[in-house]
């Protein structure tokens, strides 16, 4: 049975009484915006769902005690950008939190795995597709929309049931444990990743002072896209981004010469964007270099072997022990980055450590 919920007074008391667990889902629109706009809600709570309409006035604050509660554990499938909505709604993140995807690549069966696959594969249920791409931010929803809503948290609590138990039996609850408080963690402080620029292929060809001028492009930019509730390519789109940095204007009217010949350029953000990339940042002298060169490729594919090894022993999908971004920052920095930290580096570094230390000593030799 589903309810739909548009009165926050009827939300409050529906929740007074609190369950042990809930199932947990959201439907958010993201297209034109930097932040997750909340549309829906669904809550599973023993056998009914509530299908709680976020956009009525109060309602994400007679929603704020349930996800703050602590005695109530938060079933969700991926929830990394769920979380970032009900901070941005609700100023709170659901915790504690048991994420079915980060579960079912832990007990061995996929990495990244959707939820209507992982119904289909593990409760034998085909979910309907239908709405994937729906406008949910429209009033009144369809029959269609209420159900692929329903069905978003109806089946959470036969698959936390089944995943619980697996990781129990693998002695793996702990690691589930971990990186689910990690990534609520890193969703409640809200934090912009420091390097982006070693995200992007392209920063490794970019020589040291060209990454350097891509760090200030890319830090500005999070800002503005932040503040102005924009996506980052609204702001500026990698490829003008990199140019500008590999091949700086002489002045600042040189750059908006440039941005105006670009189709797509924030012409009106010549100013801001001459400051950002002509303004050194404090911290520029620790910045790690996106490297592309060889000696670098052999220790990044040797760390990659070592992983995938590991990872084959432990029945873990391969990504899951250690994606190749986490293993360049470890290479670029030397120092075990926090999504490597806990389990993680108990399993790694055992393998891992002789070969940092066999291409520090290399590097030193050189």
């Amino acid at each position: 049975m589903s309810t739909w919920i548009s009165d926050p007074e009827a939300l409050s008391l529906r929740i007074a009484t609190r369950p042990t667990r809930i199932g947990l889902d959201t439907e958010f629109i993201r297209e034109r915006t930097y932040w997750p706009q909340l549309a829906l809600v669904q809550i599973a709570i023993d056998d009914e769902v509530l299908l709680v309409d976020s956009l009525v006035p109060g309602m994400c604050t007679a929603l704020a005690p349930l996800l703050a509660d602590p005695t109530v554990l938060k079933i969700m499938h991926s929830a990394s950008e769920d979380l970032i909505a009900f901070q941005r709604a609700c100023n709170v993140v659901p915790q504690p939190l048991f994420d079915t995807q980060i579960a079912a690549a832990l007990a061995g069966i996929a990495g990244g795995i959707g939820y209507q696959r992982l119904v289909q594969e593990q409760l034998g249920v085909a979910l309907d597709k239908g709405e994937t791409r729906s406008d949910w931010l429209r009033r009144p929803l369809s029959s269609s929309q209420l159900e692929y809503a329903a069905d978003d948290v109806r089946h959470l609590f036969a698959l936390h049931d089944l995943l619980d138990a697996r990781l129990r039996e693998l002695g793996r609850n702990g690691w589930l444990t971990e990186d689910a408080a990690r990534l609520a963690s890193g969703s409640a402080a809200d934090a912009s990743e420091r390097w982006p620029h070693l995200a992007m292929r392209a920063a490794q060809y970019l020589d040291a002072e060209a990454q350097r001028r891509l760090l200030r492009l890319l830090r500005w930019r999070e800002r503005q896209a932040r503040d102005s509730d924009r996506p980052r390519s609204w702001i500026l789109d990698n490829e003008l981004a990199v140019a500008l940095a590999r091949m700086p204007p002489a002045d600042a009217r040189a750059l908006q010469a440039q941005l105006d010949a670009h189709p797509k350029a924030p012409r009106k953000l010549g100013a801001a964007i001459w400051q950002a990339l002509s303004t050194p940042l404090p911290d520029e002298p620790t910045m790690p270099l996106a490297s592309a060169n060889d000696r670098d490729k052999t220790r990044l594919k040797r760390m990659q072997d070592a992983v995938s090894v590991r990872s084959a022993e432990l029945g873990l999908p391969d990504g899951v022990l250690a994606s190749r971004r986490h293993l360049e920052a470890l290479l670029n920095n030397g120092v075990w980055p926090e999504t490597l930290s806990g389990w993680r580096k108990a399993q790694l570094e055992p393998v891992l450590a002789p070969l940092l230390v066999a291409g520090d000593a290399a590097s030193a030799e050189s």
